[in-house]
């Protein structure tokens, strides 16, 4: 970083405060990925293939709308900020979703939880989509978007992990667990979302970055942005590497109960080994990125996460010791998929306003949440669908085939690891490395420092004292 560029570095505990809306978002991810499609198609009977479909309609149709939001966050301009006031739009469309998914009444349709999908993906889309262009515009610098990008992931795996302490501790004697589950993690979602926007808005200022005024772009311009080899390579990368886990979510269950004879209440103890490690995971590898860059320690995770998957697969069945280490191999990889891609995402954006003079964060991140939703879909709908074809049934209290239950084990296992090593080979020749970054930023910091100050929108309990400025701000 040049000594005369402006950077912006929050105290430790001011950027863990800004991280607390990921709080809920990983439990969602658990609660959302993990039990919630399995609780609507054993539970509540809806099946498997009508649980995937409406899993997968839903996101698609949601993706549609993440542009757009994106578009409007680029454009806002208000005195709580550009993306502060969408994080405060989302969260209560979101903790409504959560609400009536979670605690649906007695004897729900199809068209109930459709609906109600909708409402929580877009206050998701709000949500999420904020956040993450407000984090991006917090950090310049090539390595300290790797140190907010790793707080954020750390508060979601503490979220992660607090959701599955809930099975754990509910589990019934018999070693099953209730329907209880699922609305106990909800009520958690439910009250971390207010209490993490509020500490967020309280806590954290919003740097609203120099634009070149009355410029207009057309949607053309917005395709250059995703056609960009940089955002091409990210783009493909973050569904691959969002497709991978999140198969593996959708089938965990099923094949840690059948095809391992684990319990119930030990497959959410292996999954919770799982979240916890990317405790460690998400600082230790968001540092040995800012050591080797972002795009190498991708491609490394993703090698440790295939290997694991296979041996997890060889394992001895009911072998829990074993599986121990291999859920934290596992979750301690991919805790940095999520992270580094979204860092890399700013960096780009860095480049789009050196080269356009508009800042368009909020467009890219929108691009990156429509993959996700888009990995999401097709994980539950298309995993779902193939073990509907080979026989394998999820209703409660039915016996399996030995047959239906060694085809589920080729479904969970193949389907992660080809997606994940498709990810990782998005980065062979990436060339946005710290270098290049560091020149973009040393020539906005020139053309910058040519203008007024931007102005920076202090926290919501009046000046940042945690705040610390490096060179000009």
């Amino acid at each position: 970083m040049s000594a005369s560029e402006p950077e912006t570095r929050l105290s430790l505990p001011r950027l863990l405060a800004f991280s607390t809306p990921n709080f809920g978002v990983g439990a969602l991810a658990i609660a959302l990925g993990v039990y919630l499609p399995r609780y609507y198609a054993g539970h509540i009977g809806l099946g498997l293939t009508a649980v995937g479909l409406a899993f997968s309609l839903i996101r698609l149709s949601d993706t549609l709308l993440d542009p757009v939001i994106g578009i409007l966050m680029d454009r806002s301009r208000t005195r709580l900020g550009r993306y502060r006031v969408w994080l405060t739009l989302g969260a209560p469309v979101l903790a409504a979703g959560v609400f009536m998914l979670f605690e649906p009444p007695g004897g729900v349709s199809l068209a109930y939880m459709l609906f109600w999908l909708l409402v929580y993906y877009v206050g998701s889309s709000l949500t999420m989509l904020s956040h993450a262009s407000w984090a991006s515009v917090i950090a310049g610098n090539y390595h300290e978007r790797s140190r907010v990008f790793g707080s954020i992931q750390l508060i979601g795996v503490i979220g992660a992990a607090m959701a599955l302490c809930l099975p754990i501790l509910m589990a019934r004697r018999d070693g099953s667990s209730g329907a209880g589950d699922v609305s106990a993690m909800g009520w958690l979602v439910i009250g971390s979302i207010p209490v993490g926007v509020v500490l967020a808005l309280i806590s954290t200022p919003e740097r609203l970055v120099r634009e070149k005024v009355g410029e207009t772009y057309r949607m053309r311009d917005y395709l250059e942005m995703v056609l960009r080899p940089e955002m091409a390579r990210i783009i493909l990368a973050d569904f691959c590497l969002a497709m991978g886990p999140g198969w593996m979510a959708a089938l965990y269950l099923f094949y840690f109960h059948d095809a391992r004879g684990f319990t119930t209440a030990r497959s959410s103890l292996l999954l919770f080994i799982y979240v916890a490690a990317g405790v460690a995971g998400a600082p230790l590898l968001s540092l040995l990125a800012r050591k080797i860059g972002k795009h190498v320690t991708l491609m490394g995770a993703s090698a440790a996460y295939s290997i694991g998957l296979v041996f997890i697969a060889s394992a001895p069945k009911g072998a829990f010791a074993i599986n121990v280490g291999l859920m934290f191999l596992l979750g301690f990889a991919a805790s940095c998929f999520p992270l580094l891609d979204r860092a890399m995402v700013a960096d780009v954006g860095d480049a789009i306003r050196l080269e356009k003079g508009k800042n368009r964060i909020g467009l890219l991140y929108a691009m990156i949440t429509t993959t996700q939703k888009v990995a999401s879909a097709l994980s539950i709908g298309f995993s779902f669908t193939v073990l509907g074809w080979i026989g394998y049934r999820a209703k409660e209290g039915v016996v399996n085939s030995p047959q239906a239950i060694h085809g589920m084990e080729m479904v969970y296992i193949i389907g992660p690891i080809v997606f994940v090593m498709i990810g990782a080979a998005c980065f062979i020749g990436y060339r946005l490395d710290s270098r290049r970054h560091a020149e973009i930023r040393r020539q906005l910091a020139i053309r910058d420092a040519a203008d007024t100050e931007a102005p920076v929108l202090e926290g919501l309990g009046g000046p940042v004292a945690g705040t610390r400025h490096v060179g000009r701000t």
